[in-house]
C-alpha cells in the first residue's frame, strides 16, 4: 500500500527540503504531536552554547597517543566507550582539534554512520577528543528561566520522538549523515525541572553500574591471569629473530611476523608453570557458521542480524544494527540461531571476541561468526570464552592471522587454539564474576531503556504517570 503526504510548497521553504521521505505521515505526525503539547519547546541550537564536530588530523597515527580520539562507534545510546577508542597525541589534540576538547557533562551526538546516538559525558578517562562523524554540545544551564539537564537532552534524543526527528533531518543517502545545521533543528520539549533530575539520577544509576560491571570483569581477567602466573608477564617483542626452514614447513608459513618469538613465549611461560594446554577442538561437540542472507534482505525493523560490529566480549551492541523479516528469520532460525549457552566466536574482522549467549535470543548471526556448543563437563563455558578474550587467545589469534590484509581467521586455526587448563574450581571462581559482571549489565541496561520509555511516557500520558513509573522501578 502507498504510502503519501500532501503539503504545501510554502511549507517545504522552512526547512529548504523537497525531498519527499522527509514530508513522511510518521515524521509529520511526530511534529504534530510534538507541538500540541502544552509543554514549552526549543530547538537544540536554543538549548546549546555551542554545537560542533570534530576533525581527524592528517598523517595522524591513530593507534598511539596520550588522547582517547572517539568515532561514533564509540557513542552508543548513553554510553561513551572509551576501551573502543583510537588514539591521537597530545599535539594533534591541542593544535589541531583544540574546540572539541571533552570535558564532562558535554552531550555526544553521532552524525555519520549510526546516526543520532546521543550521551553525556559522565566521567573522562583521560584526555578525549571527537572526529568528524561526532558532534560535541555544551547544553545551556537554563532557557526562559527553565533549567536544562543535558542528561534530559540525550535520554529525549535517543527516544523514539528524538529518533524520529533525526532521521526526518538526516539526509538521505545509503550512508545517512545528520549535519550540524539540521541537528541544530530538532525541537526539545522541556519538561519539568524535577522530572529532568529523575532523568538524570536514572541515567547516572545505569552508568555507575556499567562501570562496576566493567569492574567486576577486569576482576576475572585479573584471577585468571594470577591464576595462571601470567599476571604481571609482558612478552618482549624482538625487531630480529631466526626460524628453522622445517618451523616454516610444518606452519605452512613464510610471513616473518608469524615466527616472532614473543608469541611462543607466552605458551613456554604456561608450560613452566605446569599449566596443561589443549586445543580448542578438544572442547567442542559442533561448530556452525553464520549466514549472509544478503544486504539486499536487511530492514530497519524485524529480528536482529548479528554482524562481527554487533558483538562484544559483553554481549550484543546496537551499533548500525541490521534487522531480517519474519520470513527470513523463521527460514534460517533452526541452523543460525544462538541458543543459551552456545559460545559465539568471530572469525573474521575483528577475529577472536567470544561470548556466551546469556539469554534465549531470537536472532540470526553473520558468516563472520561462529556458533559453538561446547562440553561444560570437561570445561566452564565462562572461563573458556574468558581464555580466548584474554591476551593468552589473543596473542594466538593475532600470530594465525598476522601479514594479511582482511583479518580472517581461519576454522582449522581456530580448532589449534591452545587453551590452559585451571581446576574447576577455579574455573568456578572466574565464572561467577563473569556472571556478576553480566548481571549489573542487565540491570544497567534496563535502566537506560526506562529512562527512554519515561521521556515517551511523559509525552503520551503526562509528567505524572512518568515520575510514579520512574518511581516503581526496583
Amino acid at each position: 500500500m502507498a504510502v503519501f503526504s500532501i503539503v504545501k510548497l510554502s511549507e517545504t521553504n522552512n526547512h529548504h527540503r523537497i525531498d519527499a521521505e522527509f514530508y513522511h505521515p510518521e515524521y509529520l505526525k511526530n511534529k504534530r504531536r510534538l507541538t500540541n503539547l502544552k509543554i514549552p519547546l526549543f530547538s537544540l541550537k536554543q538549548v546549546s552554547n555551542y554545537i560542533t564536530n570534530g576533525h581527524t588530523p592528517r598523517y595522524a597515527d591513530l593507534t598511539v597517543g596520550e588522547v582517547h580520539f572517539l568515532t561514533a562507534e564509540d557513542v552508543l545510546d548513553f554510553i561513551v566507550n572509551f576501551e573502543t577508542s583510537k588514539r591521537i597525541t597530545k599535539e594533534d589534540s591541542y593544535k589541531v582539534l583544540r574546540r572539541t576538547i571533552l570535558k564532562e557533562n558535554d552531550l555526544l551526538i553521532t552524525i555519520k554512520g549510526k546516526i543520532g546516538n546521543a550521551a553525556v559525558v559522565y566521567k573522562l578517562e583521560g584526555e578525549t577528543n571527537i572526529n568528524q562523524d561526532v558532534a560535541r554540545i555544551i547544553i545551556k544551564k537554563s532557557i526562559d528561566k527553565k533549567k536544562i539537564n543535558p542528561y534530559f537532552i540525550a535520554a529525549f534524543i535517543n527516544s523514539k520522538f528524538g529518533r524520529l526527528q533525526v532521521d526526518q533531518m538526516a539526509t538521505s543517502q545509503i550512508n545517512p549523515f545528520l549535519g550540524l545545521s539540521n541537528l541544530k533543528q530538532i525541537v526539545i520539549p522541556l519538561l519539568d525541572e524535577k522530572f529532568q533530575n529523575k532523568i538524570e539520577g536514572t541515567l547516572k544509576k545505569a552508568l555507575e553500574l556499567f562501570y562496576y560491571s566493567n569492574f567486576i570483569f577486569s576482576q576475572a581477567e585479573s584471577l585468571l591471569l594470577e591464576e595462571l602466573g601470567l599476571k604481571d608477564f609482558k612478552p618482549k617483542y624482538k625487531k630480529t629473530y631466526t626460524a628453522n626452514l622445517s618451523d616454516s614447513l610444518s606452519a605452512r608459513r613464510i610471513d616473518a611476523e608469524y615466527f616472532q618469538p614473543a608469541y611462543e613465549e607466552v605458551i613456554e611461560k604456561l608450560k613452566e608453570k605446569n599449566i596443561e594446554l589443549k586445543p580448542l577442538k578438544k572442547f567442542i561437540l559442533s561448530i556452525q557458521k553464520g549466514i549472509e542472507p544478503g544486504s539486499e534482505k536487511y530492514q530497519n525493523v524485524g529480528k536482529p542480524f548479528i554482524r562481527v560490529s554487533n558483538l562484544s566480549i559483553y554481549g550484543f551492541i546496537n551499533r548500525d544494527q541490521k534487522y531480517l523479516s519474519e520470513e527470513v528469520y523463521l527460514d534460517l532460525k533452526e541452523n543460525y540461531e544462538p541458543k543459551q549457552g552456545d559460545i559465539l566466536l568471530t572469525k573474521d574482522a575483528t577475529p577472536g571476541i567470544a561470548y556466551v549467549v546469556k539469554e534465549q535470543f531470537e536472532g540470526i548471526i553473520s558468516s563472520g561468526i561462529l556458533k559453538l556448543q561446547v562440553n561444560d563437563r570437561e570445561i566452564n563455558k565462562e572461563y573458556l570464552a574468558l581464555c580466548i578474550n584474554s591476551f593468552i587467545g589473543k596473542m594466538q589469534i593475532e600470530r594465525d592471522y598476522g601479514g594479511s590484509i582482511i583479518f580472517h581467521w581461519k576454522p582449522e586455526q581456530i580448532k589449534k587454539l591452545k587453551i590452559p587448563l585451571l581446576p574447576l574450581s577455579t574455573q568456578q571462581k572466574i565464572a561467577s564474576l563473569i556472571q556478576k559482571s553480566h548481571e549489573a549489565r542487565k540491570k544497567a541496561k534496563e535502566l537506560l531503556n526506562a529512562a527512554k520509555k519515561a521521556i515517551e511516557i511523559a509525552i503520551e500520558k503526562g509528567e505524572n504517570d512518568a515520575s510514579n513509573y520512574l518511581s516503581s522501578l526496583k
